[in-house]
């Protein structure tokens, strides 16, 4: 099945225990995109700046990743700034200019919109749902979300909820969206609001898979040299939405594999500073970790 992508480009800055990377290759859509790029060739909808030089489209280009709806536009590519602390579980944002990101209304292709699989990194849920009405081929549609969307703009959440088949986010998002202290409860009441699917990120305690009829969990992959952590979640999110896009199954079964191939690709992404380790990589490698995710959870 065809995979549209759509969310930010950027350049990331980040400090902590594991030393600085400056201004390397990020955003949402670049790790989803690499991620996803393992299992099938993914279409990417953003925005960079005129600093973004042919290198970085390169990043992308290797990956078979296609940019036929990379706009350019004039000003600056999005920047961000970190900080990690000891236990690189806590992050500390230290800036954050938007730049041409802030002012970005996503236009899909007309070679894009039978797209069948879709994911809306985090953004704007009003912008999140403007994409869905471009997209007339969707079959499976699954966004992303965060703290500031879930206080700052409920009604237009609460809008795209109803419009997508699938939601992820983290635990504390979760409990936030719903006032809810058990995962398990918060994923119902998510379902309660339309998606089918609901992927609650628990960081190193792995991830949760809730649907109305089935619940299940993985632990996250033990990694032993953690690096940086930037970006983790979206290249879950490409390797779980990769899987599927590649198998064309979204039977229950298929989702549970998804999610053990989203776990074995995350953990790869952490190992190095922007996407240098996933492109380093080969499938089997990720097909090796699969595997030990299997042994490490069969009793």
């Amino acid at each position: 099945m065809r995979l549209l992508v759509v969310g930010s480009i950027a350049f990331d800055t980040v400090e902590g225990p594991t030393g600085p990377a400056v201004e390397a290759l990020g955003g949402s859509a670049v790790h989803f995109s690499v991620a996803a790029s393992f299992f099938t060739p993914v279409r990417l909808v953003g925005v960079v700046g005129e600093d973004f030089s042919g290198e970085h489209v390169g990043v992308l280009a290797e990956r078979l990743v296609d940019l036929g709806g990379l706009e350019r536009a004039a000003g600056k590519t999005m920047r961000w700034s970190g900080r990690y602390l000891e236990d690189m579980n806590t992050r500390e944002t230290l800036s954050l200019a938007l730049n041409v990101f802030g002012e970005f209304d996503p236009k899909v292709p007309e070679a894009f919109r039978d797209s069948e699989l879709v994911f809306l990194a985090n953004g704007p849920p009003a912008v999140q749902r403007g994409v869905l009405e471009q997209v007339r081929g969707r079959r499976f549609a699954v966004a992303d979300t965060m703290d500031h969307w879930i206080t700052g703009t409920p009604d237009e959440l609460a809008a795209l909820l109803g419009r997508v088949d699938g939601l992820v986010l983290n635990d504390e998002e979760a409990r936030m969206l719903t006032g809810r202290p058990s995962l398990v409860a918060a994923g119902r009441e998510v379902l309660a609001r339309g998606p089918r699917v609901v992927i609650v990120k628990r960081g190193e305690h792995g991830a949760t898979l809730i649907t109305a009829d089935d619940l299940f969990s993985l632990p996250a992959y033990p990694v032993a040299s953690l690096v940086d952590p930037t970006g983790a979640g979206d290249a879950f999110a490409g390797g779980f939405m990769g899987y599927l896009a590649a198998t064309g199954d979204l039977s229950g079964v298929s989702l549970r594999r998804a999610l053990a191939y989203a776990t074995a690709v995350a953990s790869l992404n952490v190992e190095a500073f922007s996407v240098e380790r996933l492109r380093g990589t080969l499938c089997r490698e990720v097909a090796e970790r699969v595997a030990h995710l299997r042994e490490m959870t069969r009793f």
